[in-house]
């Protein structure tokens, strides 16, 4: 069996958010094969604790994806400042022809264009993706997924970072489907009256109250805010009042442009174009709009560079919505990064201090309390593609990796596994649940 069928039966993600099967990444050519651990993603570690304490998978997994791909030179690329994460790398490439590359500590260095031009000095096309030059890039997760695949292990856990409000932030492995609440409590709970849920981060992760929501193989973390805090009132403004304070108070002034990560590299990213667009009607607001669809939705703008607490980045979103997401409706062009791009780079510790943080910025070492659930939800489709077809019933027992779903040979997905022995709860259109057997 050829290593891309191995990922395909492991059910191997994408585990730094994006869930693109990796079975189907591999089946392009590449001349370079990055290793991501750059995680800029405030409060989040747990990229850091894969690569101190299983620096040596995440290597082996990074030269099978050399070999796949036929790319004859492998990087791995993480921030300087995690000093044990990068020496447990150095140990694992030692006499291998793996290099390091350490990054300085911005936002949002792990974005996969910017990460390119930063590590091997290549740009990626306007709305093209890494491949297109020859380069791919995967999580360090996933590379250590990719490596316990190649031995025959499917994915059954997920290692996460919860921080914020709660009792003793860490970093835990857990079964898939472990609920919030489970993966809270193994860490002292929460430390909020009214808490909410940032689930993959507070930039670019996804908001919600609902603690027995799953954790996925996408999951890389948890922060929990009390409801007060500011940067939770502000994600929970509805769109209609977003839309109608961008406006009414938009000044022009840039600065969401002038620190725009894509600008900088020199994409046609404007998002103060964007916000100029909203005085229009929509179909004169389409010419602004295009000026948002190359934005990859990192929130700097929004959360970091309006000094009115505007709303550019989710202005760009809708462009994204309305107009398709392609190359801003003309031919593409080349890209020369801005001569200042290097000085405008947003420091984490300044992030961290305009999102009002400070507070919950401690370090999330990886954690030996493990939750211990004894029920687990499964949603059946944890990635891009396709959801898989339920191969169990109600009542049936399962063993660990037992695989709980199967995708079509012809079409893009990946399979769930059982993360413990277990027997199935119930089975429905999107979800399996498991009850741990005794």
């Amino acid at each position: 069996m050829d290593l891309r069928e191995q990922l395909r039966r492991a059910g191997v993600v994408g585990a730094g958010g994006g869930g693109f099967p990796t079975y189907a990444k591999l089946g392009r050519r590449a001349q370079i094969v990055i290793a991501n651990g750059a995680e800029c993603e405030p409060l989040l570690h747990k990229d850091a604790a894969i690569m101190e304490h299983r620096a040596s998978a995440v290597v082996s997994g990074l030269l099978w994806a050399m070999k796949a791909t036929g790319a004859s030179r492998g990087i791995v690329a993480l921030k300087a400042k995690r000093a044990r994460a990068a020496r447990a790398i150095e140990q694992a490439i030692d006499g291998s022809t793996v290099e390091i590359c350490l990054l300085e500590d911005y936002y949002p260095a792990g974005d996969e264009v910017d990460l390119v031009f930063t590590a091997v000095g290549l740009q990626v096309p306007s709305a093209g993706i890494p491949p297109d030059v020859g380069v791919l890039v995967c999580n360090v997760e996933t590379l250590a997924n990719l490596a316990a695949a190649a031995e025959g292990q499917p994915v059954t856990r997920k290692t996460i970072t919860l921080a914020g409000a709660v009792g003793s932030p860490a970093t835990l492995t857990v079964p898939i489907g472990t609920s919030i609440r489970d993966a809270l409590g193994a860490v002292g709970g929460v430390r909020a009256a009214d808490p909410v849920f940032f689930v993959g981060g507070l930039m670019m992760g996804e908001l919600t109250t609902d603690a027995q929501r799953p954790v996925t193989k996408t999951t890389a973390g948890v922060v929990v805010l009390p409801r007060a805090h500011p940067l939770v009132e502000r994600r929970m403004r509805p769109a209609v009042a977003q839309r109608a304070v961008g406006k009414s108070a938009c000044d022009q002034c840039r600065y969401c442009t002038e620190l725009c990560p894509r600008y900088l590299l020199g994409y046609r990213v404007e998002p103060h174009q964007v916000m100029r667009g909203l005085g229009f009607s929509p179909a004169a607001g389409a010419r602004w709009g295009s000026f948002g669809l190359l934005c990859s939705a990192c929130g700097l703008c929004t959360l970091y560079s309006c000094p009115e607490s505007l709303y550019p980045k989710e202005a760009c979103d809708d462009a994204k919505r309305e107009l398709g997401r392609v190359a801003a409706s003309s031919a593409p062009r080349a890209a020369k990064p801005h001569g200042l791009r290097d000085a405008r780079r947003v420091p984490t510790r300044a992030l961290v201090a305009r999102l009002g943080i400070a507070e919950y910025d401690h370090p999330a070492p990886l954690g030996a309390d493990l939750p211990h659930p004894e029920r687990v939800t499964l949603p059946l489709r944890q990635g891009a593609g396709t959801a898989g077809n339920p191969l169990v019933s109600p009542g049936d027992r399962v063993h660990l990796g037992q695989p709980l779903t199967a995708v079509p040979p012809d079409a893009l997905g990946a399979p769930i596994h059982a993360p413990f022995a277990a027997v199935v709860g119930s089975v429905d259109s999107g979800h399996i649940t498991l009850d741990r057997r005794t």
